[in-house]
């Protein structure tokens, strides 16, 4: 039987969503709690991995059993209780056998917090930034997003992908009264590519890039031309979707 998962999490006291020898990942803490409780070595598949200090408010997972699950909502009761505060699951949902977390997502959406004043209830949950921002020509950049596919400039160096290319359906920066939003949309996302796009937007933002500029750094192909990454504690994985929940 195959399962998914569905949870979220607040990203600062994890090293990413991936396992490793030589620090805490969310993936560890959902494994070694499934583990327990079903008396059974498991293994979790990620729809989407994150970085350290990343967070997610959806994210799934999945995981195979050779019996069925008698009571869903048992399972995410006792879950709950074992995991730390800030791992929460949603839902325990059966699936058909060939259906991978990851490789059957249809999009994912992330969205980029930035606040503009010093609030102690946003710590490590948005990046504090004061600068003046020229918004509408950010979102004149972002908007160029949509008319490409390749997107290796803002793709971290020495990724194992076959390709570069992403879909992106939705980039565009909404402002709220101290907030400033960043949304974006595709299919996929290379590794380190939304904070490395929110960089080199705020960079066209605070003048030091032209939108034309922007656009050749898309065309370039080459990650040292982009701007920085952005800090994590910024990012939100909100939405991962699939055809059939």
């Amino acid at each position: 039987m195959r399962y998914f998962l569905e949870f979220s999490y607040k990203g600062t006291a994890y090293n990413g969503w991936q396992k490793q020898n030589n620090a805490l990942g969310v993936q560890q803490v959902l494994e070694e709690a499934l583990a327990k409780i079903l008396r059974l070595p498991i293994e979790i598949t990620g729809s989407s991995r994150t970085d350290t200090g990343v967070h997610a408010e959806q994210q799934f997972a999945h995981f195979d059993l050779e019996n069925r699950i008698e009571d869903e909502e048992l399972l995410i009761y006792k879950l709950n209780g074992l995991i730390p505060r800030d791992i929460a699951v949603r839902r325990v949902i059966e699936v058909p056998d060939d259906i991978n977390s990851r490789f059957a997502a249809t999009h994912r959406k992330y969205e980029y917090r930035i606040t503009r004043q010093k609030n102690p209830f946003l710590t490590d949950l948005a990046y504090l930034l004061k600068a003046d921002l020229d918004i509408e020509r950010m979102n004149e950049a972002a908007a160029l997003l949509l008319q490409y596919n390749d997107f290796e400039s803002f793709s971290k160096i020495h990724t194992q992908v076959n390709n570069f290319r992403c879909t992106i359906t939705e980039a565009i920066w909404v402002d709220s009264d101290d907030m400033l939003i960043f949304h974006i949309r595709a299919n996929r996302f290379l590794r380190g590519m939304v904070r490395a796009l929110v960089g080199t937007l705020l960079d066209v933002g605070k003048g030091k890039r032209t939108v034309a500029e922007f656009e050749q750094v898309i065309l370039s192909k080459n990650r040292k031309v982009a701007g920085a990454q952005a800090p994590a504690e910024g990012l939100f994985l909100v939405e991962v979707g699939y055809d059939f929940i």
